[in-house]
């Protein structure tokens, strides 16, 4: 995908999910402000629907372009089935599984009967993969597995986005620490200061020889 694509993209997917987000916090997965359909992806298969499901990488400067981990998977998930499911994995293609941790607590993200669990913001859920390889790249659309308990995998294609503007409070939490640089070595002088020989005073040593000429002639 082309630069200025990928652009378009980053700036269409925004939009849509900041609009689809303020209608999913405001209603259910089957409310009429939900029938406008987001860029975003979205999916459903069995019980189990996904909603506005994006990547979201470290926020990174236009000039450099280049798209960092850790990145955040938010998406908003919906179980219309009238059993709990839990939400035993996330992988993305060229980043491997996420770390999912629950909103409070810890063990598993559990979705509710006929309710919904988000993914990603403060105070949420959350599903974070550590490292990304070469093809994760903002703008890309990448294919996005969820693996839940009863319904097993549901897969799609998600926008990779950076956590600027509409995404900022989406994105990971974990921001990598530039590298610890090493410490600079000691210099320690490899000869002694201290002097390999007494000096004397030539005048003493003058003096000691005229008194002992002194004494040997009395």
């Amino acid at each position: 995908m082309s630069s200025s694509l990928r652009r378009g993209a980053l700036a269409a997917s925004a939009i849509a999910f900041s609009i689809a987000a303020l209608s999913a916090c405001a209603a259910g997965s089957d409310a009429q402000t939900l029938e406008v359909k987001p860029d975003n992806a979205e999916t459903r298969v069995g019980a189990i629907s996904l909603q506005n499901v994006v990547v979201i990488t470290q926020a990174t400067p236009e000039a450099s372009g280049e798209t960092k981990g850790p990145a955040a998977v938010s998406a908003t998930v919906f179980n219309s089935g009238d059993k709990a499911q839990t939400l035993d994995s996330v992988r993305v293609d060229g980043a491997g599984s996420a770390e999912i941790t629950p909103a409070k607590g810890k063990g598993k993200v559990t979705v509710p009967a006929h309710g919904s669990v988000i993914l990603g913001g403060k105070g949420n859920a959350s599903a974070t993969v550590s490292e990304l390889g070469p093809s994760v790249k903002n703008g890309n659309a990448q294919k996005v597995t969820f693996t839940f308990s009863t319904t097993g995998d549901v897969s799609l294609r998600a926008f990779v986005v950076p956590a600027d503007s509409y995404y900022s409070k989406w994105g990971p939490s974990a921001v990598p620490s530039a590298p610890a640089k090493p410490a600079k070595p000691s210099v320690t002088p490899t000869g002694s200061s201290t002097p390999t020989g007494s000096a004397t005073p030539t005048g003493a040593a003058s003096a000691n020889a005229t008194a002992t000429e002194s004494a040997a002639t009395h």
